[in-house]
C-alpha cells in the first residue's frame, strides 16, 4: 500500500502519510531510455556512411527525447505527498504538490464526515473528509481497492479513543 500509519493504534496523535504508487526508479528510467536509443540505433547501422542517415538522425533523436522528457514528467508528477494527522481534537490534512506548493485543510475531528463516493466522483469510490464548510479528497492517486481499504481505515481512526478521552 503507497500509504502508512506512522504511529501506534491509541497513540495521539495519529499520523497518516500517503504517496502515489513508484514502479519506475530513477536507475530503471535511465535503463529504459538507453534500451531505447540502442534499440532505434539498430536499424540506422546499414545507413552508415549514407545521407539517409543525417535526414534520419534528427527524428531518432526526437523520438529518445521525448520518451526521456514524458518519463521525466510523470517521475516529478509521482512527488505528491499527503499527511493527516489526527490529534485529540483536530484533523489536519497536508498535501505538497509536485510543483511545491502546499495545501492545507483542518477541522475538529467531531464534526469531520468522511465520505466514499461509490460512483458520484471523478473515480470511483472517491474518498473525501469534509469539516468547516470545505471538502477535500484524500488519497485521489490511489488504486480503486486502495481507496476503498483506505475509506476503512479512516473509519476506524477517527471512531478510535486516545487514552486522555477514556
Amino acid at each position: 500500500m503507497p500509504y502508512q500509519w506512522t504511529s501506534e493504534p491509541g497513540e495521539s496523535p495519529q499520523t497518516l502519510k500517503l504517496w502515489p504508487h513508484n514502479s519506475l526508479p530513477v536507475r530503471g528510467m535511465a535503463a529504459f531510455v538507453l534500451a531505447t536509443f540502442t534499440l532505434i540505433l539498430i536499424p540506422a547501422f546499414p545507413l552508415l556512411g549514407s545521407p539517409i542517415l543525417w535526414g534520419l538522425l534528427p527524428f531518432l533523436l526526437a523520438a529518445v527525447w521525448a520518451i526521456y522528457h514524458a518519463l521525466q514528467r510523470n517521475y516529478r508528477a509521482r512527488q505528491i505527498t499527503e499527511v493527516l494527522t489526527l490529534d485529540e481534537e483536530d484533523a489536519h490534512l497536508l498535501r505538497q504538490e509536485p510543483t511545491g506548493v502546499v495545501k492545507e485543510w483542518d477541522c475538529n475531528r467531531y464534526w469531520t464526515t468522511i465520505t466514499k463516493y461509490e460512483s458520484d466522483g471523478p473515480v470511483p469510490h472517491y474518498v473525501t473528509l469534509k469539516g468547516k464548510g470545505r471538502e477535500v479528497e484524500i488519497g485521489a492517486f490511489l488504486s480503486e481497492e486502495e481507496r476503498v481499504s483506505l475509506y476503512e481505515e479512516l473509519q476506524i481512526a477517527w471512531r478510535r479513543k486516545t487514552p486522555q478521552q477514556i
